[in-house]
């Protein structure tokens, strides 16, 4: 065991002999103070790996000398050490920021055990969580080679999901390149999967053909409606499964996780398809067909997601339901703040339906922005970024606020991002689309053997603009990148998040049904 450097304040001191020889003999320094003025200047002179701070001191308390020790070095932990079993000092303690505390008299293996727990814990962590992933790494390669179904590869994502956010809790990253390699390994057999089956689903035949974005109103939520619950559905845009994760413990703060499904997203795995889509319960072709107003091919000038509410109004006619409902895109910290001042208002209708954009802004300023890209420069430094400001938005606070409420709240997603490092070269005419992870258009040049084309996009549920348009995607981490200004092209796009494409992260999506804690 590596040997840890002790500091124990304790107005006796002198009667703690035995327990500080104790930690002596296992190989611990031990430095002492019997009032916290004195501990208060040694800890501002050197380094403690730990403190272990008697509650009942004259002069200074312990808990005031717990509080400045939380200003002068926040990241010490500190044990409370007290007689006193009065459960709001213990509150105040822990208020504090204490990190354990120990009854009186304490014996030298209670001192050993909260070390371990305060000081070892992350490498006790990082040990196990590593031989867990070592022991798992061989059942998850071998899944990756039989996954034959979409829940097999719900499974096995989850499973990788899983593993990589373990082990960035840990303090080493030994297991990350291992983790990398066999979620590129996973990919490539995912993309084959695709492949194979894709087209598939969306013929009416089709059994186990997997839920995709224009089910979700009419699985959903319209037999919730039906039962005259209040709803609330938040569109994030752009989130990925491990982003979920990394945000369901906060949201379990104030409301519970009631049902987490796995989603497939549709191709492309963009906006302007697959939220439409979702808003429509349509495919884009069927979009295009019944709507033809509401719907601009790529090509076509203006937005393309300006007519959620109405494709969502039409959605709820062509089901006859004649449901009130309310609908708010959230661009900015402004629009959000006005949103949660409106909530007493939404509260009068039965569907409310709020569109946060944060996260897909993110990927697109991460690309543009280069303090962006050097603060997310991997997965998990865009994952804690993404937290970060969940921690601090109007979305949290709203979600404070419905869990006050007795409502059924779904967070969904439209599709997710992949993080792409290998370029692609394709050609194409001055109409063809400008997304990095799909092209359409007519008249496209490229390597076959490293996209998947659909030449027949009707048979995907895809509109064309011309009768000899057709599509393709990337695969896993390659992006598009024209012949011409290539090397310029390719720097700059290079290790940027996307979406469009075929891979994990951006087709299987998170659907959760959320229900108020209190209730």
């Amino acid at each position: 065991m590596v040997k840890a450097n002790v500091l124990w304040v304790d107005d006796e001191i002198d009667l703690l002999r035995i327990q500080i020889l104790y930690l002596e003999e296992k190989g611990h320094d031990v430095s002492t103070a019997n009032n916290g003025d004195d501990a208060l200047d040694m800890i501002q002179e050197n380094n403690y790996d730990i403190i272990f701070l008697d509650e009942n001191m004259p002069g200074i308390s312990g808990l005031d000398v717990l509080v400045e020790i939380k200003k002068l070095k926040p990241n010490i932990p500190v044990v409370m050490v007290t007689k006193n079993e009065e459960e709001d000092i213990m509150d105040e303690a822990i208020g504090s920021k204490i990190d354990d505390y120990l009854i009186k008299p304490v014996n030298p293996k209670q001192i050993i055990l909260s070390i371990k727990k305060n000081v070892y814990n992350k490498r006790l962590i990082t040990e196990k969580t590593t031989s867990k992933y070592q022991t798992e790494f061989n059942k998850i390669s071998s899944d990756i080679s039989k996954a034959s179904s979409v829940e097999d590869w719900y499974n096995l994502y989850q499973d990788l999901v899983y593993w990589e956010l373990e082990l960035d809790k840990t303090q080493e990253n030994t297991m990350d390149e291992v983790l990398t390699t066999q979620k590129d390994d996973a990919n490539q057999e995912f993309s084959k999967f695709i492949k194979n089956n894709y087209i598939n689903w969306f013929k009416e035949d089709t059994e186990n053909k997997p839920n995709m974005p224009f089910d979700f109103f009419r699985k959903k939520v319209i037999p919730l409606l039906d039962k005259k619950e209040k709803i609330f559905v938040i569109v994030i845009d752009n989130l990925r499964l491990d982003q979920w994760k990394a945000m369901e413990p906060i949201i379990n703060n104030h409301m519970i996780t009631e049902e987490e499904e796995m989603w497939m997203s549709m191709l492309p795995t963009a906006t302007q398809y697959a939220r439409n889509a979702l808003f429509a319960g349509l495919t884009p072709l069927e979009i295009s067909k019944r709507h033809p107003e509401l719907w601009l091919n790529d090509e076509d000038e203006g937005g393309k997601n300006n007519f959620e509410e109405t494709l969502l109004e039409h959605l709820l006619h062509r089901y006859r339901r004649k449901i009130k409902f309310n609908y708010n895109k959230v661009l900015n910290n402004k629009s959000g703040h006005r949103v949660n001042d409106q909530f007493s208002n939404l509260l009068q209708d039965q569907l409310s339906v709020v569109v946060y954009n944060f996260v897909d802004i993110l990927s697109h300023a991460r690309t543009d922005t280069k303090m962006i890209r050097e603060l997310a420069n991997d997965d998990a430094a865009y994952r804690d970024l993404t937290i970060t400001w969940f921690e601090h938005s109007p979305l949290l606070e709203l979600i404070r606020k419905i869990s006050k409420e007795n409502i059924k709240t779904f967070i969904v997603t439209d599709h997710g991002s992949k993080n792409v490092t290998n370029p692609v070269k394709v050609i194409g005419d001055r109409h063809t689309t400008t997304n990095l992870r799909y092209k359409h258009g007519r008249n496209l040049g490229y390597n076959k053997k490293l996209v998947f084309e659909l030449t027949e996009p009707h048979k995907a549920g895809l509109p064309v603009s011309n009768i000899s348009s057709s599509y393709i995607f990337t695969y896993n981490q390659d992006f598009f990148a024209y012949p011409n200004n290539y090397n310029h092209y390719v720097k700059y796009y290079k290790n940027t998040f996307q979406h469009g494409g075929i891979s994990l992260e951006e087709m299987l999506i998170p659907c959760i049904k959320l229900k108020p804690k209190n209730n």
